[in-house]
């Protein structure tokens, strides 16, 4: 399959190496602002709008600053591409909505979002037990995803709020607001503190957000910060008959340390619960990335739907960050 790539920063190379592992597509063109990322390695287009229109190019990976999402996502549909485009889809629900309805009237293109973190083995885990009912219906959940910055953030697009769109919230906090919606399914009440006490940008550096299901009775607690000072990812299930709790995630980095799951049943009547009733599972394998743009690719070459990262997800996920940003 004939694809280009808009954007060859740290997510258009990984998508570069990933669709070289997959086997099945072939990179046409590439661009980005810095021609030299590029090298010499893939032919390199003058401009986005080159690779939209080059008629031998099937798919586009969109791989760019947030606030070229939405245009290009919309330029390539037009087009007649297959989109793959990184997070966030938009800024708000109007703008996902935009580019939907350019999406009905495609000819059969697939567009997908690179919300990697489903794609890990853990979460994978924790969906299927969930699904399978075994540990009963979900009582509540718990997210925290937090990072360190340092000064040289005020020289990123990140920092700027016309091309991010938001802060952390948007730019990290995102995943594990998707990750609640794929795991628990949607909410309708939401309130949330959002501000930027520390590094005074006119984007938020922390999220506090709870979230609940006025008919199931879920409600999910989500902190999403830049002022960590070192990096946390957590992520607890707690259901009728036992817990999940992840900590950590598998990230090229190591930042975040081992990718943990421990699974342990409800130990509500005695003998009190012993830590090492739990089952612990450690992830290793970083081939989330692949799964990702396997996924893509068989939605393509098979004619199936995108079941994970659809724009339905999209829709979902901003309709709440919407009201997160609205509480503020």
């Amino acid at each position: 399959m004939k694809t280009g790539i808009i954007g060859f920063g740290k997510m258009g190379q990984i998508r570069a190496q990933v669709i070289e592992e997959d086997g099945r597509g072939e990179i046409v063109q590439v661009y980005d602002v810095d021609r030299e990322l590029v090298g010499h390695r893939y032919a390199v287009a003058d401009s986005p709008e080159e690779i939209i229109a080059n008629p031998e190019i099937e798919a586009v990976f969109i791989c760019t600053p947030n606030h070229l999402n939405r245009p290009l996502t919309i330029a390539a549909l037009e087009a007649g591409k297959h989109v793959f485009c990184e997070k966030p889809p938009a800024f708000t629900l109007d703008e996902v909505e935009e580019i939907r309805r350019v999406e009905r009237h495609a000819m059969g293109q697939k567009l997908m979002y690179g919300f990697n973190h489903r794609h890990h083995g853990s979460i994978q885990k924790m969906k299927q037990l969930i699904d399978d009912g075994q540990y009963g219906k979900i009582l509540w959940m718990r997210g925290r995803y937090g990072k360190n910055v340092d000064a040289g953030f005020y020289d990123e697009w990140r920092a700027d709020k016309e091309r991010a769109g938001g802060g952390i919230m948007l730019d990290q906090g995102i995943h594990m607001l998707d990750l609640f919606l794929y795991l628990a399914g949607e909410f309708d009440d939401v309130h949330a503190f959002v501000s930027n006490l520390y590094w005074k940008l006119p984007i938020e550096d922390n999220v506090f957000a709870i979230l609940r299901n006025r008919d199931t009775g879920v409600v999910a607690s989500l902190h999403s910060t830049m002022t960590q000072w070192r990096h946390l990812f957590s992520l607890e299930v707690f259901l009728e008959q036992g817990y999940m709790v992840l900590n950590g995630l598998k990230t090229s980095s190591g930042a975040y340390g081992e990718e943990e799951l421990s699974i342990a049943l409800n130990r509500a009547e005695p003998p009190d619960a012993s830590w090492d009733d739990e089952e612990r599972l450690v992830y290793d394998n970083d081939d989330f990335w692949l799964s990702e743009v396997t996924h893509f690719f068989d939605s393509i070459v098979d004619d199936t739907p995108v079941a994970i990262g659809n724009s339905d997800d999209a829709v979902r996920l901003m309709r709440m960050m919407d009201k997160i940003y609205e509480n503020k």
